[in-house]
């Protein structure tokens, strides 16, 4: 490693070969996104396996290995901010936080402070790994604002890496709790359906061909029948865009709450009111991975939130 620069290892898979190179490295590197890829590559930090700098975003690739240098960010625009955080686990390497309802993990437009990162860079004192870039200094993955429960943030670029990578293969496990409209028949199952922005409306995720989307596959199973609802598992295999909530929307069980994909012929309305329950009922209740250096088996756990267990209490039978 080049001081002050982190060197990532980009192996572009044979199918990717003549896709647009910043696509290709997206794909590779699910973890550094597409904009920031496409910002490097013009920057001439990205380099061919011949040791080439390749300068066009738009530029064939081919498949092999390509060299990103991602140089260690600038002082953030983002500021720390003093925010209280659940922490379920903290090493020299990584940390693991309960995320609550209605936290932002990194700041864009509409929010640009009270984010986890916010909360991250104070807490850490500025010490998160520099791959995310930036924008998101740490960042592995993300689940959304008003998703609660738990998500792993790299502290060293060693660690952002491997755990990358993991979820790369798939291999990190992670279930969600979900209470949803009606009750799965046959109570279990699998939705192998391919993601990608709706045409219509960009703020939405949509089930399209195999090869418009990426590759994504939920894994369901009943844990208890409610009234004209339930509450279920879902394990992914893969971990894109509102995945879970199309997915389950797909079959014909849209989560309670959700003001995107929630639109069901059994109505909940009148008692989501009453509650206040203003959010998906989605909760990230299982973590599992190899820790990146010490490659010790992780395994977290979090109950599910006080909000979610008011509704569950209420739709009891």
């Amino acid at each position: 490693m080049t001081r002050g620069v982190s060197i990532i290892r980009a192996e572009v898979a044979q199918d990717a070969a003549g896709w647009r190179l910043d696509r290709a490295l997206a794909a590779a590197l699910p973890t550094v996104s597409r904009e920031r890829l496409k910002a490097l590559i013009s920057s001439g930090e990205v380099r061919d396996e011949a040791g080439v700098q390749v300068r066009d975003p738009s530029s064939k690739a081919k498949a092999g290995a390509y060299e990103v240098r991602v140089p260690e960010p600038r002082a953030p625009h983002n500021e720390p901010q003093d925010i209280a955080l659940d922490i379920v686990h903290e090493d020299d390497h990584l940390i693991v936080v309960d995320k609550p309802a209605g936290m932002v993990v990194h700041p864009a437009a509409g929010n640009f402070d009270g984010t986890l990162v916010n909360a991250l860079l104070h807490h850490c004192a500025g010490r998160l790994s520099s791959i995310g870039g930036v924008a998101r200094p740490g960042i592995v993955h993300r689940i959304d604002k008003d998703t609660s429960g738990l998500l792993v943030v790299a502290k060293t670029d060693v660690a952002h890496e491997g755990l990358s990578a993991q979820f790369a293969k798939h291999s990190i496990d992670r279930r969600y709790q979900a209470m949803v409209a009606g009750i799965p028949n046959p109570p279990s199952g699998s939705v192998d359906a391919p993601l990608a922005r709706s045409s219509v409306n960009r703020q939405k995720m949509a089930i399209v061909d195999a090869g418009r989307g990426k590759r994504a596959v939920t894994h369901y199973r009943l844990v208890k029948p409610l009234r004209e609802s339930a509450l279920v598992e879902c394990r992914l295999e893969t971990g894109r865009t509102h995945q879970v909530r199309v997915h389950m929307t797909s079959i014909g069980h849209p989560l309670l709450g959700d003001p995107v994909y929630g639109r069901s012929k059994i109505n909940h309305r009148d008692l989501l009111n009453q509650l206040e329950f203003k959010r998906q009922a989605l909760h990230a209740a299982e973590l599992g991975f190899l820790h990146p250096v010490s490659k010790e088996n992780l395994s977290f756990k979090s109950a599910i939130p006080s909000d979610m267990q008011e509704l569950l209490r209420a739709l009891s039978v």
